[in-house]
């Protein structure tokens, strides 16, 4: 019998796996892709992770990341805004971080059915049935970590699937001439592309765009050339840098609508409880940093073969209070931040502005960071 099953094996499903492994549960954690993998995603992570990271003894020397301290802002009439990052960052592909946190939580111990995909979740009385093609698993607690937009919201009719949005990603890996320290996002007509370092000798190219400029153009290709080289940096960029995936990572109907943290009874984490705008460049250290407050309530409230109704209401209420406290305001401040960016005239008159202000551009990137954790 299982304590947990995790639903997805991103950031957050990893973490809250290795976390309730050591904390003495038993942890099944279901995949639907195998490992190593890359996925859509900036690359980037705060420095705000690192005294959590070092408690689990990660090392991130021995991840050969980028270390990052600048952010540059363009807009597509050549306008640029640079700022030192006070905390900073660091860069890491997701195809190097998932696999390797994915052996590590292996050999310590947590169960994975990898290549399976979750058919549905129901909450039966005091437990949890999840199907899958082979088998139906069962626990008295389910975390979901299944990403941005699943079949699974849909099954389980989260408020938020029904409401369409307009926004695709893509994501690169590139060489090129490029600084090591700088995280670059660059503006065009309704989106923009970060553009940063990874592990090794790799760059990360990850751009949103709205699907209205994909059907004018008919391609990915037609719409880089239509709309997003019309930046000059990334158009240098493209004209330039090695690509070096077969072909790109792509999503489509990014929301950024407001998600509930608990869903029938579900424990959601990272991007499957809320996601903050690309442009801010610090989905993945929420991600870590949810597994981090899940994990504690779980291990706090759970009981093995003790857990009562009045239990599980207890950390539902604990949970959903303390995910709020941390994200809210930063997924706020985030919606607000892109509804500036975007139109090629808004962008350069806020670009301006902010290179006349720089206690008004840290205050702003401070609102989309956290403060370091353990």
């Amino acid at each position: 019998m299982n304590d947990v099953i995790i639903v997805g094996g991103g950031l957050a499903g990893l973490f809250n796996a290795i976390l309730l492994n050591r904390a003495g549960l038993k942890v099944t954690l279901i995949e639907k892709k195998t490992y190593p993998m890359h996925r859509v995603c900036g690359e980037y992570i705060s420095n705000e992770v690192i005294p959590f990271l070092s408690k689990l003894d990660i090392d991130l020397e021995q991840l050969n990341v980028a270390r990052i301290n600048r952010v540059e802002v363009t807009a597509a009439s050549g306008t640029k805004f640079t700022q030192k990052l006070d905390l900073g960052g660091f860069g890491l592909s997701r195809y190097t971080f998932d696999n390797f946190l994915y052996h590590k939580a292996k050999i310590e111990g947590v169960n994975f059915m990898t290549g399976t995909r979750v058919e549905d979740i129901r909450f039966v009385t005091d437990h949890f049935e999840v199907p899958t093609p082979t088998e139906v698993l069962t626990a008295p607690l389910v975390i979901g970590s299944f990403g941005k937009r699943s079949n699974l919201d849909q099954k389980l009719k989260r408020p938020f699937f029904y409401k369409r949005s307009p926004y695709l990603a893509v994501k690169f890996h590139v060489r090129m001439d490029f600084p090591t320290d700088l995280i670059q996002l660059n503006n065009y007509k309704d989106g923009y592309c970060g553009v940063s370092k990874t592990d090794g000798d790799r760059y990360c190219m990850c751009y949103m765009a709205h699907r209205d400029d994909l059907r004018k153009y008919g391609s990915l290709q037609n719409l880089e050339e239509n709309i997003i080289r019309k930046n000059p940096y990334l158009n240098d960029i493209f004209t330039n840098a090695e690509f070096l995936l077969d072909k790109p990572e792509v999503i489509n109907e990014i929301s950024f609508e407001k998600k509930a943290p608990v869903d029938n009874h579900i424990f959601m984490s990272g991007d499957t409880a809320g996601m903050i705008a690309p442009l801010c460049g610090n989905g993945m250290t929420m991600a870590i940093h949810s597994a981090k407050i899940l994990s504690e309530k779980i291990i706090s409230h759970y009981k093995p073969g003790n857990f009562t109704a009045s239990n599980r209401a207890n950390l539902e209420a604990d949970y959903t209070q303390s995910w709020n406290q941390q994200f809210a305001q930063r997924l706020w401040v985030g919606r607000q931040l892109q509804r500036l960016f975007g139109n090629n005239n808004t962008t350069a008159l806020t670009l301006h502005l902010l290179n006349g202000l720089p206690p008004v551009s840290r205050y702003l990137i401070s609102k989309t960071h956290g403060k370091p954790f353990a």
